[in-house]
């Protein structure tokens, strides 16, 4: 089964940083693309940024580039979400992403609060 547990959420102010991890259970790891992805209050779910198995390559949505990095460490199982610079409406529930298959597995979120 897969199982995907998100921590690192909180309070931080305008202009801080924060670091999310994302740890995954089961075998599939190191062989998928890993994504985060985050829901504000009211909004839909959007796509944040994303990695590639072997961690050679990311991308990010526009509204992140340049403040946030995404790594993974596939002998921990581990995603990381690296949040710079961050703003009011970076506030949202923060979600790990994996497909296989056509199934899409997410994990319990984690909230990220920006305010001051």
């Amino acid at each position: 089964q897969v199982q995907l547990v998100e921590s690192g959420g909180g309070l931080v102010q305008p202009g801080g940083s924060l670091r999310l991890s994302c740890a995954a259970s089961g075998s599939f790891f190191s062989t998928r693309v890993m994504n985060w992805y985050r829901q504000a209050p009211g909004k839909q779910r959007e796509f944040v940024a994303g990695i590639t198995s072997g961690g050679g390559t990311t991308n990010f949505a526009d509204s992140v580039k340049g403040r946030f990095a995404i790594s993974r460490d596939n002998a921990k199982n581990t995603v990381y979400l690296q949040m710079s610079s961050l703003k009011p409406e970076d506030t949202a529930v923060y979600y790990c992403n994996v497909r296989s298959g056509f199934v899409d597995y997410w994990g319990q979120g984690t909230q990220v609060t920006v305010s001051s």
